[in-house]
């Protein structure tokens, strides 16, 4: 009787993510999708081995466990290694671009372990996020290996500073849905002559001192999504999503802005929390358009952040048209649906934030 509790226990729990509703409650439940997966599959092998003769009510209950555990992997299988690249990588004697971006995690007093690794680096775009003006103070440090520089110190945890080495037309800060969440935009140019526009964003995250649901949060990444379909010039994007590539919405953004992700074929690259491994989710995201192609996507050493940063490198080059196909255009009540969102989180005010 006893296992069947924890079993009906444990489907309630593995369920509530399949529920429509945008309260954090239901939502943060996604990014525990890998972690509820390997729960699923520990308790399916405990019961094999404990408890071989179950009583038929068990048994039912198991085998639901069982499907959900299935639909999990099935899921997240194109995120592990074994899984063809969606990002292909060429061979290719053109210098790649590096970047670098992170949640620095605005409290954070051993701001000299970000500049370090900054030095150590020296990347070819820099990002941060939850930078305020203590951190600006600190990245000073730092503004000499780059030529230009877009700085928006914030003390409510939405700050950010973007950094380039390459030639930029313009680099501003974008309110996408919100007054006060700012995201960056770039057009840049690589070394070989190559146009590209950069974006980053870092959307409020649910929970419970947090956002009360994700309407802000699923507006702004669409809401960049419209902005990249309608460029002609390949696209990156990169930030703190505080969303994970399979939720509902980064799977819409991801097909109307026809993006590849990166992260596929080469594992999750999970970021947050930096301190606790098992309850490490993959909410730093990067995602691209045609003519972009990865060489390499990894998480560096931690910074005394929650996060971890994120460093890549790619090539844009237009002339090459090979890559994996997309999913296909969003559909007519996809598209209304993008909209209606996006409007809502533009008409959505928060408490939660200074």
């Amino acid at each position: 009787m006893l296992e069947e509790f924890g079993i009906i226990g444990l489907i309630l729990i593995s369920i509530l993510q399949y529920f429509p509703s945008k309260h954090w409650i239901f939502r943060t439940l996604d990014f525990a999708k890998i972690q509820l997966t390997f729960i699923q599959i520990s308790v399916l092998l405990i019961i094999a081995v404990r408890f071989p003769f179950l009583s038929q009510t068990s048994s039912i209950l198991s085998a639901f466990i069982l499907i959900l555990c299935l639909h999990n992997l099935y899921i997240l299988f194109p995120f592990t290694k074994f899984y063809p690249l969606e990002s292909k990588q060429i061979k290719t004697s053109e210098t790649p671009v590096r970047f670098l971006f992170v949640n620095v995690y605005q409290f954070n007093k051993k701001k000299n372990l970000l500049v370090d690794l900054i030095k150590a680096i020296e990347p070819d775009i820099l990002l941060t996020f939850e930078t305020d003006k203590a951190w600006d103070k600190s990245l000073n440090e730092i503004d000499y290996l780059f030529r230009a520089s877009k700085k928006v110190p914030q003390d409510n945890t939405y700050g950010l500073h973007f950094y380039t080495t390459l030639e930029s037309e313009y680099i501003s800060a974008n309110y996408l849905v919100s007054d006060d969440i700012p995201s960056i935009e770039a057009k840049l140019k690589t070394r070989n002559g190559e146009d590209f526009i950069f974006f980053g964003i870092h959307p409020p995250p649910p929970g419970p001192v947090q956002e009360e649901t994700t309407i802000e949060r699923d507006a702004e990444i669409l809401a960049v999504s419209e902005k990249i379909k309608s460029s002609s010039l390949p696209c990156i994007l990169t930030g703190d999503f505080n969303n994970v590539a399979w939720s509902r919405s980064a799977k819409l953004m991801k097909k109307n802005a026809q993006l590849l992700d990166p992260r596929i074929g080469r594992g999750f690259i999970s970021t947050f929390h930096a301190k606790y491994l098992f309850f490490r989710f993959p909410i730093d995201l990067v995602f691209h358009t045609r003519s972009i192609y990865f060489s390499k996507l990894k998480t560096e050493k931690a910074i005394n952040s929650d996060h971890l940063p994120v460093y890549g490198e790619f090539i844009v080059d237009t002339s090459l048209e090979k890559q994996n196909s997309f999913a296909g255009n969003t559909e007519l009540t996809e598209k209304d649906e993008i909209s209606e969102m996006i409007v809502e989180g533009k008409n959505a005010d928060s408490d939660k934030r200074n």
